[in-house]
């Protein structure tokens, strides 16, 4: 049987990202010297000591940009297939051009011979985050087109024909974006034709897996396998030893997700901490006075188009302008949350209370398009300034469902440890609208265990994302 020779598809991605970034620090030089010494700029911060020649920022950037590299390489940020938008990438960029500046200024201040402008310094951080961003926006979207080309993809089988493997059969063969062409699936029989995993190609027992390796150039093996299967990892692992495969592992989502297990040593003693508790009281002040000064900005800006709205809605249809609903929120305690009215009056007299789902022929013809746009959510800003919710945070439910969820979804009364947010990790991820609660409730927890104020300003951003391309809103 003839051996072909192992897939080599993780160098092209990682070596433009490598050279995008490099020509986009070299930019961020050669555009801050322009921009202190020669924009208009100069008409408000004048040149006192002259113009330095540009060599001496050329040969800066020759022996600065390296460090920025390594900076970058140190937290993996050259690896193939991260499948990270640039709204998830844009903190850590900021972070770790923030150090290589600190470590830059550090050294120019030992160096003598040539005195560095301070603006500069100021420039260059400001254009670098700028350009190495943008830098890094092409370079994802030319993966992702080569992706969808069939390019670059990264082979990948399936062990296991459980629900688990199910959802990352769909995934992967669904959005090829991701870069893994999912060859077929290892099993001890055949998937039943109601399965995903049908539509797949079966290659046989799992035991087959080691001799396919090279013949079909297999580079990872995405394993998911129930518990009383552990035998047949071990077997497997003990078979491929000495054989260039990767193997991957995908536990239950739910534990995977929601567990943050620790140990804790006190005078000697390790205690394992199963659960912790969510915010410290100074994290929840700093998320409190970040909301405050969200919502009152917000609400400034957003009074005028909120006036309009209220308008529209009044001039269009009988009924109240805001809708007030009972919803459950911090430590399962009810309030009051405000919506535009986007629904007739009497929406559920007959029907009593039942979940949004599309072209739902209850809503009103203004109140479809403020679902469409999430306008109708403006002003829940106002629960956000009193302190009722928070801007980011798990989507606040009505009593009704929560009595009905609590009963059959694990952990779903965990959702309840922090305020109830106008946007959360759920919905930035395309978990809105009428999905099983059971996925929303995975990343929502996911949230709740993995706090920080970075973590919501991200969301945020990804919610203006998810706003305009208006994605499963209704």
């Amino acid at each position: 049987m003839t051996m072909n020779k192992p897939r080599k598809n993780d160098l092209l991605i990682p070596l433009l990202t490598f050279v995008f970034d490099i020509a986009a620090f070299e930019s961020a030089f050669l555009l801050s010297y322009w921009l202190r010494f020669f924009s208009p700029v100069t008409d408000y911060f004048e040149i006192t000591l002259g113009v330095p020649p540009i060599e001496s920022y050329v040969t800066a950037s020759i022996v600065f940009i390296p460090v920025f590299i390594l900076v970058f390489h140190s937290r993996k940020l050259y690896g193939a297939r991260r499948n990270v938008h640039l709204s998830d990438e844009l903190f850590v960029l900021i972070r770790l051009i923030t150090i290589g500046m600190m470590m830059m200024m550090s050294a120019t201040f030992f160096y003598r011979e040539f005195s560095f402008s301070r603006g500069v310094f100021i420039l260059i951080w400001g254009t670098s985050i700028t350009t190495v961003s943008f830098g890094r926006f092409i370079v994802l979207k030319l993966e992702q087109w080569l992706y969808k080309k069939r390019k670059e993809l990264k082979t990948v089988v399936i062990v296991g024909k459980n629900k688990t493997a199910e959802l990352i059969y769909q995934l992967f063969h669904n959005q090829l974006a991701l870069g893994y062409e999912v060859l077929g699936y290892y099993a001890e029989s055949e998937a039943q034709e109601t399965s995903s995993l049908s539509h797949g190609k079966y290659l046989g027992p799992i035991a087959q897996l080691p001799d396919d390796i090279m013949v079909l150039r297999i580079q990872t093996a995405l394993l998911a396998l129930a518990h009383n299967e552990q035998e047949l990892l071990i077997e497997l692992l003990r078979n491929t030893e000495g054989k260039n495969i990767e193997f991957m592992m995908v536990p239950d989502m739910l534990e995977l997700m929601t567990s943050r297990i620790r140990i804790q040593e006190i005078e000697g003693i390790p205690f394992i901490k199963l659960k912790d508790i969510p915010m410290s009281t100074w994290n929840k002040i700093l998320k409190r006075g970040f909301d405050l000064m969200f919502s009152s900005v917000a609400l400034l800006f957003a009074f005028p188009l909120m006036s309009i709205i209220a308008i529209i809605i009044k001039a269009t249809s009988l009924g109240p302008v805001f809708y007030i609903q009972e919803r459950v929120g911090l430590d399962g305690v009810s309030f009051p949350l405000i919506k535009f009215r986007s629904m007739r009056i009497d929406a559920e007299k007959t029907t009593g209370p039942i979940r949004n789902k599309k072209d739902d022929n209850r809503a009103t013809i203004i109140g479809k398009i403020l679902r469409r746009t999430s306008l109708d959510e403006l002003p829940q800003l106002f629960n956000v300034f009193i302190g009722q919710m928070s801007i980011v945070g798990p989507r606040p439910e009505r009593p009704f469902f929560v009595e009905q969820f609590k009963s059959h979804i694990p952990k779903y009364l965990e959702r309840h440890r922090v305020k109830t947010g106008m946007t959360g990790w759920a919905q930035v991820n395309g978990l809105r609208g009428d999905v099983p609660i059971e996925d929303r409730t995975k990343f929502d927890i996911y949230y709740v265990e993995n706090w920080s104020l970075v973590f919501d300003v991200k969301i945020i951003l990804k919610t203006i994302r998810a706003v305009i391309f208006a994605d499963n809103a209704y």
